[in-house]
């Protein structure tokens, strides 16, 4: 099996920032690290929670909105991913994301938490989502980074992967 590219990322010097995980077939995936990886805890469930149904419902109304696919949340809860259509740059993403950061602080609820608009409707938690948004515009602002650090990956048939 051919090895994940975002498995070729080496973690252990992955700081907060937003990156280009890939770009393909029209698409590009962005990387929107909230947190250090493996040094820092990842963010609350609810809080994450939070933060993809405001920043999906930013984004879905924004000015990119004809070009957003998705918006969700990192398995290991460092961040979101946000793909796109168009031709976008990480300085283009990394505005957006400031400003819907910015909209997510003057927020009174979170929508779509019903039982029914909702899968998890009571596991959401807006004052941490405001937090983790207040402490990720500061990293965009102050301490930006969007250049992945790669590792080489030897495959169980001696095979190198690296992607750099």
């Amino acid at each position: 099996m051919e090895v994940i590219q975002s498995f070729t990322i080496d973690h252990t010097r992955l700081k907060p920032g937003i990156y280009v995980s890939r770009e393909d077939k029209g698409f590009t995936t962005f990387d929107i690290r909230m947190t250090e990886s493996n040094k820092e805890p990842a963010v609350a469930q609810a809080a994450m929670h939070s933060l993809e149904h405001l920043m999906a419902t930013w984004f879905r109304n924004s000015s990119a909105k004809d070009d957003v696919v998705y918006v969700g949340p990192m398995g290991c809860l460092t961040g979101l991913y946000i793909i796109m259509t168009g031709k976008y740059s990480v300085e283009d993403m990394r505005k957006l994301t400031i400003e819907c950061l910015t909209w997510i602080l003057t927020q009174t609820e979170v929508p779509a938490t019903q039982p029914e608009t909702c899968g998890n409707y009571l596991m959401h938690d807006l004052p941490m989502c405001k937090w983790e948004a207040r402490r990720y515009i500061e990293r965009l602002k102050n301490d930006f980074h969007s250049e992945y650090s790669k590792i080489v990956v030897k495959l169980d048939d001696g095979k190198i992967f690296a992607d750099a």
